[in-house]
């Protein structure tokens, strides 16, 4: 009998770590979330470098688990999930993203009609017209900075700016980010139809003028030294975007640029995804907070679509007939590189198939990247 009692009762010990007994439904959702997002990437190809990370990040961090001092979630202090995890709260993961960003991003079409900066500027509205809303619902100025950030459809900035003004919010901020930066092809479409009219959408646009290797080599160095003049605090995101565009094009540094945009940023974008994903602990996670952050998010993604729409057909008023800009090229603002881009291709070859506007929408969809990382830098330094 006492020997049937110690098996008992060590069975029953064993019963209580299981994650059958200390499942909740909170844990349950984030479970079907993790799984949606996967789905997503797999049977729809919704950016399944980003979604499949962050999905099975999500199945991690939300196995149930008896707190007993085993060092197994992400929040616990020398647990392995959470030392890596201190890439993302320490900001060390975005700038490494940016820099094979840098690496990977042709810049020519923007340098070769440079007004299609200010479609990217504008795009940015989305950031503050979500600060401003986030204050409204009753976010503090640094959380709703942080919130804010999401509008611009970078989800390395998202995280580098909420590490330093929301830690506590990072983890909603994040997946809202990187969410709405995959469903870029099922939320930008329907708005850039309602702005434009047909004749609008067939606009055609002159060839982008060839780039000189010397303009090319030029534009990051003179990028960094205006961009970090006027806003310093946004250097460690747009030094790393201009350093790894100028190995890229400098053309003696092949090795450097290759290692910067392949292994590198593979390396990070699963370690950044994972722990993403698992910091989303339902006992954390599931508050009202985040649903908050997740409306906001969807309420600053399209804002920043709608304004940078709007700005072309505003700025085509002050344009020749023969220099008018697509406005189907304004969703690209928003720095969801190339997906944004892709789209305002594929939106166009809808009403003329022959009318590609891919290279054009290039130009604000890398200057949305800048704009975005000189955002953040803007809020930092009026909020940090």
């Amino acid at each position: 009998m006492d020997f049937l009692s110690f098996i008992g009762d060590n069975l029953q010990i064993f019963l209580s770590y299981t994650g059958f007994a200390n499942a909740t439904s909170g844990h349950l959702i984030m479970i079907a979330v993790g799984l949606v997002f996967i789905y997503l990437a797999i049977a729809k190809e919704f950016e399944p470098m980003l979604l499949i990370p962050i999905g099975f990040g999500i199945l991690i961090g939300n196995i149930p688990f008896k707190d007993a001092g085993l060092q197994l979630g992400i929040y616990e202090e020398g647990s392995v999930l959470n030392i890596l995890y201190q890439g993302v709260t320490s900001g060390w993961y975005p700038p490494l993203i940016f820099l094979g960003i840098g690496a990977m991003t042709d810049f020519s079409a923007l340098i070769s009609n440079p007004k299609l900066m200010l479609i990217g500027a504008a795009a940015q509205f989305g950031i503050f017209g979500a600060y401003i809303l986030a204050l409204l619902w009753g976010f503090d100025p640094s959380q709703a900075g942080a919130i804010g950030i999401i509008g611009g459809a970078d989800g390395p900035t998202a995280i580098f700016l909420s590490s330093k003004l929301a830690p506590n919010l990072m983890g909603a901020i994040a997946v809202s980010a990187y969410s709405y930066m995959a469903l870029v092809p099922v939320i930008q479409p329907p708005i850039m139809r309602l702005l434009t009219t047909k004749s609008e959408r067939v606009i055609r646009m002159k060839p982008p003028r060839v780039v000189s290797q010397t303009e090319k080599i030029i534009f990051p160095i003179v990028g960094l030294l205006l961009t970090c003049f006027l806003v310093p605090s946004g250097l460690p995101l747009l030094g790393m975007l201009f350093f790894g565009n100028l190995i890229k094009e400098s053309g003696v540094t092949r090795r450097l640029a290759e290692t910067a945009r392949g292994p590198l940023i593979d390396v990070i974008t699963i370690l950044l995804g994972i722990t993403v994903g698992a910091s989303t602990q339902a006992t954390q996670f599931l508050t009202l907070s985040s649903l908050k952050i997740f409306g906001l998010g969807a309420l600053s993604f399209v804002i920043a679509t709608t304004t940078g729409v709007l700005f072309v057909k505003f700025f085509n008023i002050f344009l020749g007939k023969d220099n008018k800009i697509n406005p189907l090229i304004g969703n690209a603002g928003v720095s969801a590189v190339p997906d944004s881009a892709r789209i305002s291709q594929v939106v166009g070859l809808e009403y003329d198939s022959s009318n590609y506007l891919l290279m054009h929408a290039m130009g604000p969809n890398v200057a949305g990247v800048i704009g975005s990382a000189v955002a953040a830098g803007v809020l930092l330094g009026f909020l940090g």
